[in-house]
């Protein structure tokens, strides 16, 4: 039985990467199973829609090789809605007239731009709620 899911990303990957990688891999794998999934980046959990930190932590070696961009691509592909947290977006030196040099590839065609009246949307639409 389908189920709608919200998954925040809040993790600064800089203090624990591993845990921001899980929750891309948990919403990659609900939206393999056919749920209909609502993922929120917010707080310094933004920088896993950076291209260049995204190439760093690909580089590092630490997952195979492309694992984050494939499962990335997951998302960016199948969720239902993909939001991202305006302020904590500029805090970490993005914003909508930069965002072009610094997001990934088409974030415009699947992101939108919110606040916490997203997270309330988001949150209030869900059957389940992850958060890393």
């Amino acid at each position: 039985m389908s189920k709608k899911f919200f998954i925040k990303i809040v993790t600064d990957p800089d203090v624990d990467p591993r845990k921001c990688v899980v929750g891309i891999a948990c919403a990659a794998q609900a939206i393999n199973d056919g749920h209909d999934v609502d993922v929120f980046f917010a707080a310094d959990g933004v920088k896993m829609l950076h291209a260049d930190y995204i190439r760093g932590i690909n580089e590092q070696g630490n997952f195979p090789d492309g694992m984050i961009f494939n499962m990335l691509s997951v998302i960016t592909e199948g969720a239902s809605k993909i939001y991202c947290s305006t302020g904590s977006q500029a805090a970490n030196g993005v914003t909508k007239e930069n965002a072009d040099d610094m997001l990934l590839e088409g974030y415009s065609n699947w992101m939108t731009w919110s606040g916490p009246p997203g997270v309330i949307e988001l949150s209030a639409a869900s059957d389940v709620q992850l958060v890393y």
